[in-house]
């Protein structure tokens, strides 16, 4: 009798940063809001009594994005979880920002993806294969506002995720 293979399946958890300031030096410098900071968290709170547990983050190197990950992190307690703090996402559009998911290790089996709109959005409505969770479907239609969550379940190593591949498992507006 054979044993059961592992399973491929990969989580991705992409989520839009936190609400930003409306201005600073540069937008690379805007922060996030007071009400940004606690989206965040609730955003990381959830994650974790949802248990989506990242192995590794992918987090645009904006201060707004780094912020959102680190109020995230804090508050769901992965304060050890690998970041890379990647500049292409910054301005990324969702074909890169495909790509760098595909670059993701072998072994992370859940990747958290911290980045921008319209990448983010465009990001999940297009790797979403149109199955999964339908009430998170209608509310991922409505907009992707600041700290929105999406989670996909990717049946295949990071390397082949493709177009349509994943299966929507929830959306959750943190902000909200």
């Amino acid at each position: 009798m054979s044993s059961p293979q592992p399973s491929t399946t990969r989580r991705l958890v992409i989520l839009r940063h936190a609400e930003a300031a409306p201005a600073a030096a540069s937008d690379h410098d805007r922060d996030l809001t007071p009400d940004g900071r606690a989206a965040a968290a609730a955003a990381g709170r959830w994650l974790a009594a949802e248990q989506h547990v990242p192995s590794a983050a992918l987090v645009s190197d904006a201060l707004r994005t780094r912020r959102t990950w680190e109020e995230l992190a804090a508050a769901a307690g992965w304060l050890d979880v690998p970041v890379e703090h990647a500049a292409p996402l910054y301005s990324a559009g969702p074909e890169t920002a495909l790509d760098m998911v595909r670059g993701t290790d072998v072994d992370v089996a859940t990747l958290v993806l911290v980045g921008h709109n319209p990448t983010v959005a465009s990001l999940a409505h297009l790797l979403h294969d149109g199955q999964g969770n339908e009430r998170a479907a209608v509310r991922m239609t409505q907009g992707y506002p600041p700290a929105a969550v999406t989670v996909l379940a990717c049946p295949v190593p990071w390397a082949e995720v493709a177009w349509g591949g994943c299966r929507l498992v929830d959306f959750h507006l943190a902000g909200a």
